[in-house]
């Protein structure tokens, strides 16, 4: 050993916080953001009606258009609702327009369909000439 005694150094405390972890959290968030921006245009701007909507006035009978669970098309122009293909629809449909363009034109589905039928008839209704579809629903039950 040497005769040194042993002299202790003082470390000098570093005073300046670390910056660099934070520097690493905001570019993974700023990442994140620049991915998922573009993302929330991509929707459809819909305004979904409220179940407690009040019901419209009445214009005479609608033209209806109903969709059961398998995908079939069934059209009501006042008499019994019939089994229509979509061509026969289109025709239909845009012939009853044409003489009456203020018809108003209601589609109901049934629960269980897939949206992608919905969404269908939608299509075969705006191809036929129908400038405004209702969606037809049950009002929710009154809760007290």
């Amino acid at each position: 050993m040497s005769d040194q005694p042993y002299i202790r150094r003082r470390r000098k405390r570093m005073s300046e916080i670390n910056v660099v972890p934070y520097i690493d959290v905001m570019l993974v968030l700023l990442i994140i953001f620049m991915v998922t921006a573009p993302l929330m245009n991509l929707g459809v701007e819909v305004e979904l009606p409220q179940g407690s909507a009040e019901p419209l006035t009445d214009q005479g009978d609608p033209l209806m258009v109903t969709v059961t669970a398998e995908g079939d098309l069934y059209l009501d122009t006042g008499d019994a609702p019939e089994l229509i293909d979509e061509q026969t629809l289109v025709d239909t449909v845009s012939a009853i327009v044409a003489r009456n363009p203020q018809l108003q034109v209601t589609v109901s589905g049934d629960r269980d369909v897939a949206y992608e039928h919905i969404y269908g008839a939608m299509v075969l209704l705006q191809r036929a000439g129908v400038a405004s579809v209702g969606l037809v629903g049950d009002p929710e039950p009154e809760s007290e």
